[in-house]
């Protein structure tokens, strides 16, 4: 680790914080005692075998430490962490004493999604004492039931000499996203020979970003309406693209490269061939966090529904996104979050950070119609609605933007292996009867247009996008 990036904390007045160890009393007592004793019973002897503990301790203490050591946690900065990927972090014990520490002792907290494998001491500068700093990598510890915890959960002990700084580096990998802290962190020392014990000096946590892995994903470029000015889909509007729309008469404006000039010596007459623009499509997911369900596993683990739907927001923002497609975030719960759309790499970054950020929120009020009607999303957007359809109100707001006209695909996040409970009695009966409930409400939900497809990675909306496409493009009957 090259330097800090939290500045270490500001301490109280130098000599404040340390206190005796009780090897001081101990040294104090038994030194006064045989003194004491020597001189009412007029023993040399006793004297002489107190000198040593008089003469030791005196020596220890005549350069007393004034001053606590300073701790701070710096993280890696190694470009953006995915999820799986490589994280290092490093804490940070420094001495702006003008006496050695004896001993320091380091201990950590890190986030259970972090696996830290590796830990060990550096020391930055100062001393070459190997006693004083060095490497001492472990391994990963494992716990009684026989899973493995981070390495970083036992306490760190080492020396730090007058003027240098020790690094306790920490290396391991993520095992799911979002922001997860490396910290509280805190030290302490012992000086001047183990007699003298600083307080504990605790340093703030460091907040490490964990980005969604994207999972790979690719659709059909078959969207109900493009309503943008430039871009990769097929519009209904005539306009300088690549799809052939037709033939039909010259007429002022057009360009001469398009004369058909096969069919205008055959009409005798000037015939350009009519194109479809290619425009742009806006997108708006919408994420369903109104319940969780599930436990998460981690990167390679089995996925919860928000695992699920942060992961699958990102390939799908992701996928739009790269073919120059506007997209936008709406967050279906109580807090209602908000991405405006936009389109680019800036977007992409963006809705990454905007994912961080997802939780669950149960709530018993129904969320506001102004936020969430329909008269807030264009009538041109594709809404892919990513649900564990788990709360009616969800079912509810889905047939809502169905009926209002707007392009609407359930993506099902719930997972498949979620099991069932074991409790024995009426549980088992109750959980089949609420799968046969769900399985009546996506059956109604496809009834009133609601396509409700299971997430599945690439290829799992390109049905779905088709059949969405192709009505948005039939024939409307009654003139409606």
């Amino acid at each position: 680790m090259t330097g800090p990036t939290v500045p270490p904390a500001t301490e109280p007045e130098p000599a404040a914080g340390w206190a005796p160890t009780p090897a001081l009393g101990r040294a104090v007592l038994l030194a006064g005692l045989l003194l004491v004793a020597g001189v009412l019973l007029g023993r040399v002897d006793l004297i002489v075998l107190a000198a040593p503990f008089a003469l030791g301790t005196t020596y220890a203490l005549r350069r007393r430490p004034t001053a606590l050591p300073q701790v701070w946690i710096s993280a890696g900065d190694d470009g953006p962490l995915v999820e799986g990927g490589d994280v290092t972090a490093a804490v940070t014990v420094g001495n702006p004493d003008t006496v050695d520490y004896d001993l320091v002792v380091v201990r950590s907290r890190v986030s259970q999604w972090l696996r830290i494998d590796r830990a060990g001491f550096a020391l930055q500068s100062g001393s070459d004492d190997p006693a004083s700093g060095g490497t001492a990598d472990t391994g990963a510890a494992t716990s009684a039931n026989g899973g493995r915890r981070s390495a970083a959960d036992r306490p760190f002990v080492t020396a730090v000499p007058t003027g240098a700084a020790v690094d306790l580096e920490l290396a391991g990998n993520a095992r799911r996203w979002g922001r997860h802290p490396v910290g509280p962190a805190g030290a302490r020392v012992a000086a001047a020979g183990g007699l003298l014990v600083s307080r504990a000096v605790i340093t703030e946590p460091v907040g490490v970003r964990v980005y969604p892995r994207t999972e790979p994903f690719e659709a059909v470029e078959a969207m109900p309406r493009a309503a943008g000015l430039v871009g990769a889909h097929r519009s209904r509007r005539p306009g300088e693209g690549g799809e052939l729309a037709g033939v039909r008469v010259f007429a002022p404006g057009d360009r001469l490269r398009r004369i058909d000039w096969r069919v205008s010596l055959r009409a005798r007459q000037l015939h350009v061939a009519s194109t479809l623009s290619d425009r742009d499509a806006e997108v708006v997911v919408l994420l369903d966090v109104l319940a969780e369900a599930g436990r998460s596993g981690g990167v390679d683990g089995a996925a919860s529904v928000l695992d699920t739907t942060v992961r699958a927001t990102a390939a799908i923002a992701e996928h739009y996104l790269h073919r120059g497609d506007r997209v936008s975030l709406l967050e279906y719960g109580p807090a209602a979050r908000r991405l405006r759309p936009a389109a680019g790499r800036r977007q992409y970054l963006t809705v990454l950070e905007w994912l961080l950020d997802i939780r669950a929120h149960a709530s018993a009020h129904e969320p506001y119609d102004q936020v969430f009607g329909p008269q807030l999303l264009s009538s041109d957007a594709l809404v892919v609605v990513l649900t564990p359809l788990l709360d009616e109100r969800s079912a509810q707001m889905l047939a809502r933007l169905a009926r209002a006209g707007r392009f609407v695909v359930a993506v099902d996040t719930l997972p498949t292996d979620l099991a069932s409970p074991k409790d024995g009695g009426w549980a088992e009966v109750a959980y089949r009867l609420w799968r046969l409930d769900r399985d009546v409400m996506i059956g109604q939900l496809r009834e009133h247009g609601v396509p409700v497809v299971r997430w599945a990675g690439a290829g799992s909306l390109d049905q779905v996008l088709r059949d969405v496409a192709r009505l948005a493009t039939a024939p409307r009957v009654g003139g409606r």
